[in-house]
């Protein structure tokens, strides 16, 4: 055996089915964002936005939060909207007679 080989470990970590985040203390997914491209654009903008904010990782958690709240936002209206159909759909019956409006009087 040569001489540096008995300075080696005697285990190489990436080879072993170990598990190399045991330790993690959650088993929640995780998520890797690189500051480059179209996220470097939004993180600019963040900065722009909120200047006292000096982390880029703060600032990705405010654009976050700053989008769910536009995508709640937008489910709301989306479901008023469907709850203002829904109820114009229902007077109509009271307003219209089906009858006249699919016989010729309805437009004489």
């Amino acid at each position: 055996m040569a001489a540096w080989a008995s300075r080696l470990p005697l285990k190489v970590p990436h080879l072993t089915s170990k598990c190399y985040t045991e330790l993690v203390p959650t088993t929640r997914p995780r998520y890797s964002v690189t500051d480059t491209g179209k996220t470097a654009e939004l993180l600019d903008l963040a900065e722009r936005a909120w200047p006292e904010v000096g982390n880029r990782k703060e600032l990705l958690l405010r654009l976050a939060e700053a989008g769910a709240g536009v995508v709640e936002q937008a489910l709301h209206e989306g479901e008023s909207a469907r709850a203002a159909r829904r109820q114009a759909l229902l007077r109509s019956r009271e307003l219209l007679d089906a009858d006249v409006l699919l016989s010729d009087q309805a437009w004489a």
